[in-house]
């Protein structure tokens, strides 16, 4: 059977990895080239240690500010869902109210109106018994 290999799409792969990868690269190359140059120098191991350091606080520098990124984006992300809910929940209590409203609004004009009519009723007996 053949053997079939992924490749990560370039989205699904972390963004520091690549990151990680280009610095670490960048640093083998500078080794490559700083070893010969630091013995012809003589200068000993201070530019090899100076790549290799440069590299590592790179390296740690990515993998520490984008987890910052990615965890306060996710708390934008929480903090976006909680606003949404709070507007459905704003939208319910409105459209409910407005039902309670016109429902004693129209209570109101209804029992005003029956009250109206008993007292003119009322009246116009008063002033036949007159």
């Amino acid at each position: 059977m053949a053997h079939l290999s992924k490749k990560p799409s370039g989205k699904s792969k972390d963004v520091r990895l690549n990151v990680t990868s280009k610095i670490w690269a960048y640093a083998t190359g500078m080794l490559a080239i700083c070893i010969p140059l630091s013995a012809a120098t003589d200068s000993g191991v201070i530019l090899p240690i100076t790549v290799i350091s440069g590299a590592t606080i790179g390296t740690a520098s990515v993998w520490k500010f984008s987890n910052q990124e990615s965890t306060s984006k996710s708390q934008t992300s929480n903090k976006f869902k909680e606003l949404e809910g709070r507007i459905a929940d704003l939208e319910t209590i409105i459209a409910s109210g407005d039902l309670n409203w016109q429902q004693s609004i129209d209570s109101t004009a209804n029992s005003s109106f029956t009250s109206q009519t008993l007292h003119s009723s009322s009246q116009s007996k008063k002033e036949n018994l007159a």
